[in-house]
């Protein structure tokens, strides 16, 4: 089952107001759509880390996901699979956080993220090797 509500840390919704300043995106769902799969496209694995839910956004699964929730989830399923992490509930909800923060992290921290036009670019960009 997804997780209920998403509720970022008070850094990432720091980093999360300048994406919405730089890209001119209003919704934080849209952004944090692009933020996890920024991260799933790394291909190591994030860090361990704990982020504390200490911000004043909290995103409710359907908002997050929109009708692509299924895909998401079951995107966030195989990249636990390959990185060889168990898929109770506890880890997946575990993992969505941590690939959700850090993928906020390289939005926020690619310099190439001055416009909306840089997040598009990202879309279309062939991974580097």
């Amino acid at each position: 089952m997804p997780i209920d509500n998403i509720k970022p840390s008070q850094q990432a919704r720091d980093q999360l107001v300048t994406l919405k300043r730089r890209t001119k995106i209003a919704h934080w769902n849209v952004l944090c759509r692009w933020a996890f799969c920024r991260s799933l496209a790394e291909p190591t694995p994030p860090p361990a880390a704990k982020h504390p839910a200490d911000s004043n956004i909290d995103i409710g699964w359907r908002t997050f996901a929109g009708a692509h929730g299924d895909i998401y989830w079951a995107l966030l399923r195989q990249r636990c699979h390959t990185d060889g992490l168990p898929l109770d509930e506890e880890t997946l909800a575990q993992q969505f956080r941590i690939h959700l923060h850090r993928g906020i992290g390289y939005l926020v921290g690619d310099p190439n993220m001055k416009t909306i036009t840089g997040l598009f670019e990202l879309a279309i960009t062939p991974p580097s090797e």
